[in-house]
């Protein structure tokens, strides 16, 4: 019995695409039958990219960058561009969302901005490493990035992948934060550590 439902998952998981076995946390080598179709992903994204950096008018910012999540973004949210994302349709954007000039989302792995959100310039959310292992390095390890509501990521912030950003925290600029941050506290430094709550 259990040899016959193996043999009926299998087909399912291969037929699976490759973004969503990203989002869902799975190791993507080099040699994956589709791991060509995440560089032509990304020059796609990278057309409207250069578009939305280009543009003056908000509306026109937030119109381009609902093409590049396949997403709705809120008439609320407001984006200070340049804005850089390698993929985009993993990133979701809560309301009354601001996010400064210079950030860098690599969201492959899954971005969620909840309501609120405030994140200062030159922010990065990497949801994407690689394996310490030298035959395995160039595979991608993806793990998806949370920011809950009203948090307020400093500038020049980096937030490291499968990191959780709990509701009202601060993450004070400058910080590389490579572990989960609870709820309503102030976390600062290399590797970023609790500072006061609030």
């Amino acid at each position: 019995m259990q040899k016959e439902a193996n043999k009926k998952e299998c087909p399912k998981q291969a037929a699976k695409d490759i973004f969503e076995r990203l989002k869902n946390g799975e190791i993507i080598l080099p040699s994956d039958p589709e791991a060509y179709r995440l560089r032509e992903e990304s020059y796609l994204t990278k057309k409207l990219l250069v578009q939305m950096n280009n543009a003056t008018d908000p509306k026109e910012i937030k119109d381009l960058l609902t093409k590049i999540t396949g997403s709705q973004i809120d008439e609320s949210v407001a984006v200070f561009t340049p804005l850089y994302i390698n993929y985009g349709k993993h990133t979701k954007i809560g309301k009354n969302v601001f996010i400064n000039f210079d950030c860098v989302f690599l969201d492959l792995g899954g971005i969620t901005i909840e309501d609120g959100v405030l994140i200062a310039p030159k922010v990065s959310l990497l949801t994407e490493g690689h394996s310490i292992s030298p035959s395995e390095r160039h595979g991608l390890v993806p793990r998806s990035i949370h920011i809950k509501k009203n948090a307020w990521i400093g500038a020049n912030a980096t937030i490291l992948q499968g990191v959780t950003i709990g509701e009202n925290s601060v993450v004070a600029a400058g910080s590389v934060v490579s572990k989960d941050v609870p709820d309503n506290v102030v976390v600062g430094g290399t590797p970023a550590k609790i500072i006061k709550k609030i």
